[in-house]
């Protein structure tokens, strides 16, 4: 049915929309950005902070736009009399009213959405004075902290964790000035199903979210000589920390940041990638033995934390599907404590890995048990994309002036299969290069798999391998994959193999990631702009199967034997646990 298009104005200028359109779209179609804090697009449209405020000729009053359709021809639409500014002042005034206005202090300075509208439209801090709702902080939780004296109640974070993630432990609790965000009755959020993706930190526009920080412990270290501070950074990481200096989305800050980790004193710079090539060595092996000997199948991809945790707690029955191999990066601290420590002569004890990740999942996942291979922590520290950030800002480190530079041999070394780890669809796109290889003894005639590639919640593709056929299924962001495994329990789908990421998207889109404000956020596909660049690292490297990389067939032949052999499993395998909710 062809869609109706209206002829409207917007400040006295003709447009025409599709029937339905709300104002909010209208105008940015029009190009006119109008303000909103609540508004998260097919996620939290709920006209709570009132700052979208419109006229609309005809209607009663003033109109929240993010929520009011067009439905009439020649509809009058204002969107910045007097009036209007001066609701929406008003409505910021009331919002600081009851606010934590610490601003040099907060983790969000200078990029608050809240902050930014206040500026524009001029307001005074101190305009309404009175009681303030009793400021609560749960910082039980080894990823998240919660500090709701910042809190504006948008909802957007309790909409995340519910509607995107399928979660749900946060929520508005009490009714009117007593409101607040919190889990059911108030518990820790330490103690519920949380699985610490960070989505809510990514969808607050203010200060109220922000993961713990771990940066002094990391200068800390650094200043300490008797120790070895060895630093590895995840696939994602390079396709997004350029934002944090005023790069636009998309732009590969690869060579940049390994300059910035050389000054900041590291002992060595390592890839993550190169754990990634070795985690496909590891998985491909792993599913192909339960594919030929009647193993646990659809084998289930275990490199998210998030999501490893989400099936403890929400699918335990599905725990002995998850492959036992570790994550990447828990993968390289091993190797870095062992091998890497005996060829260099140190003390796995006075190893000190650090972790760049787009992930604040992996601030819970190094504290797992069965994660200690050579009886210390794999990984000491974690830091997200914004923690490193910010000490390449308090190091005065000019990034955006740096030479782009490689990573240390031989553990920076990697293929395209690796980088592509940050996407969704990327391992399980990297998993099939190798086990075309290992099915027929040669590699794939086309690398990519477009099938299991782009920002869909839910893929699923069969290939034809040899003599053999594998039914396969990507999911990202944990709805999806509970309405995946929903299918597989029921016997509605039947896979072999499955890879699900945690976040919508992959870790591009990780809860550690950079902020984006809701007003790009809504109108922009970010998770492909900077899954494009992870693809076109893959598709310029020289080496784009994991199977080639000569690092790793070295690591094989003079330390772990053969993919899965005992020294591998006692390395690179861990376990799982039924949690339950």
């Amino acid at each position: 049915m062809e869609t109706k298009m209206l002829n409207i104005k917007i400040n006295g200028q003709p447009y025409t929309v599709p029937y339905g359109t709300t104002v909010l779209e209208a105008a940015k179609l029009a190009g006119i950005d109008i303000p909103t804090l609540c508004y998260l697009k097919d996620i939290n449209e709920i006209g709570a902070c009132r700052l979208c405020l419109v006229e609309v000729k005809g209607a009663r009053g003033l109109v929240t736009a993010c929520v009011y359709p067009i439905e009439r021809e020649g509809t009058e639409i204002v969107t910045n009399s007097p009036a209007i500014i001066k609701a929406r002042k008003m409505n910021l005034q009331l919002l600081l009213s009851n606010h934590n206005k610490k601003c040099l202090s907060c983790v969000r300075s200078t990029n608050c959405e809240l902050q930014k509208l206040c500026q524009e439209y001029g307001v005074e801090e101190d305009y309404y004075a009175g009681i303030k709702t009793e400021s609560r902080i749960d910082d039980s939780s080894c990823a998240i902290i919660r500090d709701n004296s910042k809190c504006i109640l948008c909802r957007r974070c309790s909409a995340m964790c519910e509607k995107v993630q399928g979660i749900g432990v946060i929520g508005a609790n009490d009714r009117g000035f007593d409101t607040h965000i919190g889990c059911t009755f108030d518990t820790p959020l330490a103690t519920t199903s949380c699985v610490n993706c960070g989505q809510c930190i990514n969808a607050c526009p203010v200060g109220a979210l922000y993961e713990k920080d771990s940066t002094d412990e990391v200068f800390e270290a650094l200043a300490d000589t008797s120790k070895h501070v060895v630093v590895q950074t995840a696939p994602a990481v390079r396709a997004a920390i350029a934002e944090e200096f005023g790069n636009p989305i998309g732009t590969n800050g690869e060579g940049r940041m390994v300059a910035a980790l050389r000054r900041l004193g590291f002992t060595n710079v390592f890839d993550t990638d190169f754990a990634a090539d070795l985690t496909i060595m590891e998985e491909a092996t792993e599913f192909l033995g339960r594919f030929k000997n009647g193993g646990v199948l659809p084998m289930i991809t275990s490199c998210s934390p998030g999501w490893v945790k989400y099936c403890e707690h929400y699918y335990p029955e599905f725990t002995e599907n998850l492959s036992s191999c570790k994550s990447p990066h828990q993968m390289l601290g091993a190797i870095i404590k062992t091998y890497y420590a005996e060829k260099m002569g140190w003390d796995p004890k006075d190893v000190v890995v650090v972790s760049i990740m787009p992930c604040t999942a992996k601030k819970f996942e190094i504290g797992r048990a069965d994660e200690n291979a050579a009886g210390v922590p794999d990984v000491d520290i974690s830091l997200t994309t914004r923690e490193l950030a910010r000490m390449i800002r308090r190091a005065g480190i000019n990034f955006n002036e740096l030479p782009e530079e490689q990573f240390d041999a031989p553990l920076g070394i990697s293929t395209g299969a690796g980088v592509i780890f940050g996407a969704t669809g990327g391992v399980m796109e990297a998993a099939l290069r190798t086990a075309v290889f290992a099915l027929t003894g040669k590699n794939p005639e086309k690398l990519e798999f477009h099938e299991v590639r782009g920002t869909q919640g839910w893929k699923e593709a069969s290939y034809t391998i040899g003599d053999i056929t594998l039914n396969v299924a990507v999911a990202s962001g944990t709805k999806n994959a509970a309405a995946l495994l929903d299918a597989v329990k029921s016997g509605e789908k039947k896979y072999d193999f499955i890879e699900i990421m945690g976040c919508p998207g992959g870790c591009v889109n990780g809860g550690g990631q950079p902020h984006v404000e809701a007003k790009v956020l809504n109108w922009t596909d970010v998770r492909a702009l900077r899954a494009s660049v992870l693809y076109n690292l893959d598709a310029s490297m020289p080496l784009r199967l994991s199977h080639e990389n000569p690092a790793i067939k070295e690591l094989y032949d003079s330390y772990l034997g053969e993919p899965n052999s005992h020294k591998a499993h006692e390395l690179l395998h861990t376990t799982y646990v039924k949690r339950g909710l």
